[in-house]
């Protein structure tokens, strides 16, 4: 069994990539940079845009799914750049699902996320929730995207599975995210800043089950259907800083003025997860914030030694 991981050189996607070698499943990889975590040759790798359908379409050659992870996942990075988000999310998608139906793809998995949830009334949520029309352009691309499966199926045939993920982390995270950030401040000692009373709350996902939960869905029963995916732990802006600070050391939590409007967050269910996929986090925030500053760690012990091997006089 072959399958394509679209944003495979990602921080989700490289963890699916291991996690479907793990199930003896052979991954490929379409994304615009190699993966700096698979060395060459050891994963199959094509190499192009969302924008290219023909590349997409080569790249989908012999594949017996697809796993569509590539996007603009940052929301302050489509709130900066709306036409490139809509391109990027929107019409990728579509691009993504057409190259499947012009390569004979049997399924195309998407992934989604539980922010399509924030505009509903209710604070308890679940994959039936009727979901109102989007604020925020980043929801409204990735509905989009929900969308757009749901109609090349009726209309093609092409079967899809739809993922809504909670906020992912763990080791390959971007630096900008609120972990890495927070876990950067506390081991250059600096304070770490929460804003109002810390207690507007998230669920966090460990980004390893998170990508065993994608693999999961390449099961028959998830066939047409929608899943969350997110962590079964409640923990507040302020937990994290706290968190953060037991595993680092002590380091000062300073509060700041609140923001307005800041998103109090959703109990977003995942029973449907558990008893059609057999999905379920396995991994405590507390546990997976240790990892994370573990990798962390030795990543910035790499880089330096990498620098140690340079000849003196080029640094000079």
């Amino acid at each position: 069994m072959r399958v394509l991981v679209t944003g495979g050189s990602g921080f989700i996607g490289s963890h699916v990539v291991d996690r479907l070698r793990a199930h003896g499943v052979t991954p490929r990889v379409f994304d615009l940079v190699r993966s700096p975590y698979h060395p060459p040759g050891e994963v199959e790798s094509f190499l192009g845009s969302l924008m290219d359908p023909e590349a997409l379409r080569l790249a989908m050659a012999g594949c017996h799914a697809v796993v569509h992870l590539a996007a603009v996942a940052d929301v302050k990075d489509v709130h900066e750049e709306p036409s490139y988000a809509e391109n990027i999310n929107t019409r990728g998608t579509l691009n993504v699902l057409d190259a499947a139906r012009r390569a004979d793809v049997g399924r195309v998995i998407y992934g989604s996320t539980t922010w399509v949830y924030s505009d509903c009334l209710r604070d308890d949520v679940d994959e039936d929730t009727p979901i109102p029309p989007p604020r925020h352009l980043y929801t409204a691309t990735k509905l989009a995207g929900e969308t757009y499966c749901c109609a090349y199926s009726a209309l093609y045939g092409i079967e899809y599975t739809i993922l809504r993920f909670g906020i992912p982390y763990g080791p390959r995270a971007r630096n900008g995210a609120v972990v890495p950030t927070f876990v950067k401040k506390a081991l250059a000692g600096k304070p770490l800043t929460v804003a109002g009373d810390g207690l507007q709350f998230r669920k966090f996902v460990y980004v390893e089950d998170l990508a065993e939960g994608v693999v999961l869905a390449l099961k028959r029963v998830a066939v047409n259907r929608v899943y969350n995916l997110d962590g079964d732990e409640r923990v507040s802006v302020l937990g994290i800083a706290e968190t953060v600070r037991d595993v680092v050391g002590d380091v000062p939590i300073v509060h700041t003025e609140a923001r307005p409007g800041d998103f109090a967050g959703k109990e977003v269910s995942t029973t449907r997860a558990r008893l059609e996929l057999g999905w379920r986090p396995a991994t405590s925030f507390a546990d997976g914030v240790s990892r994370y500053i573990d990798w962390f760690q030795e990543r910035v012990a790499g880089e330096e030694e990498s620098w140690r091997t340079v000849d003196p006089e080029l640094l000079v």
